[in-house]
């Protein structure tokens, strides 16, 4: 997925409602007005929510969040709004790996955003964010592929180095193979102060962080008729990698129960060795203020299973507009403003990748004088290569929640991967009939 791919931009937003908006009044006037939102929360999201005050200003409007937690909680809010009826709000994040699910929530933004702006973002992104012909949100400079962050100073230490040698016979060195990440995360371990490695325990977080695992030991999630075929000999091997890391100590025994700011605030307090993790914590993990770490980081592709296939589970953020929102103009203006090319600039320094073609040319730039910059962005980019999406599937997120108690149990000991995968498959069966989609 190779979103890199740059080129020349042109063109304005419009606004195609009842009174079109000139380039000249961008983003437009909207006095009065006032656009409810319900948003992902987190400490990486807070400068780009920072600007919100600056499209008020510019317009005259005023934003009300009525929301700002995670996205699994978010999906949980926003599908008991869906199941009251109660959708009075009018811009909320999405995800494309969320977004299947309510195709009927959120409006077509193709009838609001004008075809010169749309075609500034990269292609593969409007693609995903595209459901039955209708755009259903822009995507944020929140491209997500996860790499492997390192300590580099383990990687120095010659003592680590020749003990490592002596006990599994190759060189330390920073990891290529999810064998070695294992190897290597054992090696390191030494609970409960310092740990090898560390994954989410629950929610779509460890579902997908298997899925991905599934891939990489040459595994499928569905098989071509849409069933569940992860109870199989590669999602055994797959599954065995979080348990046996679990078994080892290698990972906190927390772990079952952290998400992705829990794996942020763990690596960057200096206890644990390797983290595969998105790119939007790479400023935060290489910043004094925040990390322990900082000037010790460095960053590779994701490895490979014994399939030869990388992991890359990916997706990305976008902001979408409902169905049943009263002032789409103004809430069209709000989701441009937090996507457009400053917006993706913001969050791009601080180390997400953008999904405007002009935003990258612009990215890269700023990385010539930054050599940890520089490294994150290639690795990233090298890291898109093997990005592939979650199934494309309305049921994912159900699906997910109902193998991930399944995973936990396994990795807990409760059950065998292959107890677990089975039980699991049967539940995500059940989900899927329960659908229509089998």
């Amino acid at each position: 997925m190779r979103i890199w791919k740059t080129g020349p931009v042109a063109g304005v937003l419009v606004l195609l409602a009842s009174s079109a908006i000139s380039a000249a009044d961008l983003p437009g006037k909207f006095p009065g007005v006032t656009i409810d939102a319900k948003l992902i929360g987190g400490q990486q999201y807070e400068p780009l929510y920072a600007r919100i005050s600056e499209w008020e200003k510019e317009t005259g409007a005023k934003v009300n969040i009525l929301s700002k937690k995670n996205h699994f909680e978010l999906d949980k809010e926003i599908k008991s709004d869906m199941a009251s009826g109660d959708i009075s709000w009018c811009v909320g994040s999405n995800h494309s790996s969320f977004a299947p699910q309510y195709p009927d929530l959120y409006t077509d933004l193709n009838k609001l955003l004008s075809k010169d702006e749309i075609a500034k973002f990269v292609d593969s992104t409007i693609e995903a964010s595209t459901i039955d012909g209708r755009l259903i949100m822009l995507p944020r400079a929140q491209f997500d592929v996860s790499a492997l962050y390192y300590q580099k100073s383990l990687y120095n230490d010659e003592a680590k180095k020749t003990a490592f040698k002596t006990k599994y016979g190759y060189d330390l060195a920073p990891p290529k193979t999810w064998k070695e990440v294992s190897d290597q995360a054992t090696f390191f371990a030494n609970p409960p102060n310092f740990f090898g490695t560390q994954f989410p325990g629950k929610e779509e977080a460890i579902n997908g962080r298997f899925y991905e695992m599934l891939f990489a030991e040459g595994g499928e999630y569905l098989d071509k008729d849409g069933k569940p075929a992860f109870n199989s000999e590669a999602g055994v091997r797959a599954l065995d990698w979080f348990v046996n890391m679990y078994k080892a100590k290698a990972v906190p025994a927390g772990t079952t129960n952290y998400l992705w700011d829990d794996l942020g605030a763990g690596f960057a307090s200096g206890t644990v060795a390797l983290d595969l993790d998105w790119p939007g914590w790479a400023t935060y993990f290489n910043d004094p203020k925040s990390s322990k770490i900082a000037g010790n980081v460095g960053v590779v592709v994701q490895p490979v299973g014994s399939s030869g296939k990388h992991t890359g589970w990916s997706g990305h953020h976008g902001f979408s507009v409902t169905e049943a929102c009263k002032n789409k103009d103004a809430a069209a203006s709000l989701v441009w403003f937090l996507t457009n090319d400053d917006s993706q600039k913001l969050e791009a320094a601080n180390g997400t990748l953008p999904t405007r073609k002009a935003v990258w040319d612009w990215d890269i730039q700023q990385a010539v004088s930054d050599p940890y910059k520089k490294e994150v962005l290639s690795t990233f980019q090298e890291s898109m290569k093997y990005a592939f999406p979650v199934p494309r599937t309305p049921q994912w997120i159900e699906i997910s929640n109902v193998v991930y108690p399944e995973l936990q149990a396994a990795i807990l000991g409760d059950k065998t991967s292959k107890q677990a995968l089975d039980t699991a498959a049967q539940k995500a069966t059940d989900v899927l009939k329960d659908a229509g989609a089998l």
